[in-house]
């Protein structure tokens, strides 16, 4: 649907994707949006080109697309200049892996990229990817090479970058296809700073060379020393109570063994896509939300997200919980217990997990919710931004909320419609996941459907960031897009063809062109396979 400044687009279930002639467009409907955001809305992510507008629920959706356009039309007379920021000076050292390739990519020498890099003053457009990753404009246009072809599954923090018109700093370890300069010391973002984002949408922005060997120490705005830097990596210092530390009457959980992963995790931190928090959260919400229901418990509580099984936990107080998800055999003192159903256990008692058969990720739900310090309104480990409690260790103390007042429904057990990770009746791979088609059709080339449904394997890069599948390329045409909104569930097409499918530990914003969205309830599914698990994605307007 057009509006008179912009087309507005479905996007999954439940957005809507706005495309702006502009970063000038971008701006002034983002000011109109941001300052009336109804109920039903949680995140407005504006980008290079796009506005994202996520919904809460697909209910949500119509009012919010009548809101978009009431918006566009008050934007196209908004005619205030953006705000102009302080400017702030970062030093970097450039030894990066991909200078080289930039200069023979723009056929000038390596000073040459420093120089025409160095030499400007950038402007903060937007934040996205992850917290404190700012998009910066303005590069200079005989060095603006493209993203690689295969992004890095590792990029180390501090890494200065570029990808066409944009530059950026990576503020922590995560996967990135943009062409690497080099290194800098600058915190870019901290939770516990105000405001934790070093460089906010409007700043100005100067990359300082320092030479070889030396500190691309703290960054300098406005030509001053900053001392609101701090050394404190996000999601560093203790968010749990440890071995050995009191915990008085309060309940408690006290961790044995782990197995590969057991990660804390809610219902995440939606509403701070804009600054460039993603929501994160439960990666099967469905299997979460009925571990903690089975428990009593709000949907929103946190639970333990284990991977493969092997958790052990000690408990510390009478408890009840429920196990959902991935199958796995488990015993309280010895004494086997069933999945989907609540379960006492006496003070004292040891739950134990054995190995899951078949899934990936199992919750565990305990009466009251385990209630680690929150980070940015969550308890949830991103694993993308570094945010929340840390993964769980042997020796860690988890406290346990106080029980929600009242009773709830005796169940003995839950009627589960589907095991995660077991075939349903007629299909031949680990799932058929069917793709809502997305906003960008014109990217890709006659017969991309038809190479999108091919039988494809999860790749071992997969993770809670995204699910990477291996298999027949999806043709696309050639190009660059410009980095806009993601949502859970998008499938991704980068310039290898190899789909992929993004889930809760996903980057705000990503630059390759997405040919549709997973259904809700099959984002949960694709959260349960493991690497080489075979996968069919399938349109969902096919039979």
């Amino acid at each position: 649907m057009t509006g008179p400044a912009g087309a507005v687009h479905g996007y999954g279930g439940t957005a809507l994707l706005v495309d702006l002639p502009d970063l000038a467009a971008v701006r002034s409907l983002h000011r109109v949006l941001a300052a009336d955001v109804p109920t039903g809305v949680v995140d407005v992510v504006p980008a290079a080109r796009t506005v994202l507008v996520r919904c809460a629920a697909p209910g949500d959706v119509a009012a919010a697309r009548a809101w978009v356009q009431e918006a566009l039309l008050r934007s196209a007379s908004d005619v205030a200049p953006p705000p102009v920021g302080a400017v702030v000076e970062i030093p970097v050292r450039y030894d990066g892996p991909d200078l080289d390739d930039v200069a023979r990519w723009a056929g000038v020498s390596t000073e040459d990229v420093v120089a025409r890099h160095s030499g400007r003053e950038y402007e903060a457009a937007f934040g996205g990817f992850a917290p404190g990753f700012t998009y910066l404009a303005g590069v200079d246009p005989v060095i603006a090479a493209p993203r690689l072809a295969t992004p890095r599954t590792r990029v180390p923090a501090g890494s200065v970058a570029l990808a066409g018109e944009l530059t950026a700093v990576y503020p922590g370890e995560s996967p990135g296809g943009w062409r690497l300069l080099g290194r800098t010391d600058a915190r870019m973002f901290d939770v516990d700073r105000d405001p934790p984002a070093l460089v906010a949408p409007g700043a100005r922005v100067r990359f300082v060379p320092v030479r070889a060997g030396a500190s691309a120490g703290r960054p300098t705005p406005g030509g001053e020393p900053t001392s609101a830097v701090s050394d404190a990596m996000p999601g560093e210092g203790p968010t749990v109570l440890r071995q050995g530390e009191a915990t008085g009457a309060r309940p408690a959980v006290e961790v044995l063994a782990t197995g590969p992963l057991v990660l804390v995790e809610d219902d995440g931190r939606p509403g701070l896509a804009a600054i460039g928090v993603g929501p994160s959260g439960a990666a099967d919400r469905s299997s979460h939300a009925l571990a903690n229901r089975l428990v009593g418990n709000p949907e929103d509580a946190a639970t333990l997200e284990v991977t493969l099984g092997g958790l052990a936990l000690r408990f510390r107080g009478t408890a009840v919980v429920a196990l959902a998800g991935a199958a796995v055999p488990a015993a309280v003192d010895g004494a086997p217990v069933g999945m989907n159903a609540p379960v006492r256990v006496p003070d004292g008692a040891v739950l134990r997990l054995g190995q899951a058969v078949h899934g990936l990720r199992t919750y565990v739900a305990v009466r009251g919710g385990v209630v680690p310090d929150a980070v940015a309104g969550s308890r949830s480990r991103d694993v993308l931004a570094g945010l929340g409690p840390d993964p769980l260790v042997p020796g860690v103390v988890l406290p346990v909320g106080a029980p929600p007042s009242g009773s709830w429904p005796p169940v003995a057990v839950a009627p589960v419609r589907h095991v995660p990770g077991v075939l349903r009746p007629g299909e031949r791979a680990g799932a058929v996941l069917e793709v809502i088609p997305g906003p960008r059709g014109d990217w890709f080339l006659p017969g991309a459907w038809h190479a999108l449904r091919a039988l494809r394997t999860v790749s071992a890069d997969s993770d809670r960031v995204a699910l990477r599948l291996d298999g027949q390329a999806v043709p696309r045409r050639a190009g660059e897009l410009a980095s806009e909104g993601l949502v859970r569930g998008a499938v991704q097409i980068p310039p290898d063809g190899r789909p992929v499918v993004f889930l809760a530990d996903r980057p705000v914003t990503g630059g390759y062109p997405v040919i549709g969205v997973l259904r809700e309830d099959d984002v949960d599914r694709a959260a349960q396979l493991r690497p080489g698990d075979r996968v069919v994605l399938r349109a969902a307007w096919s039979s």
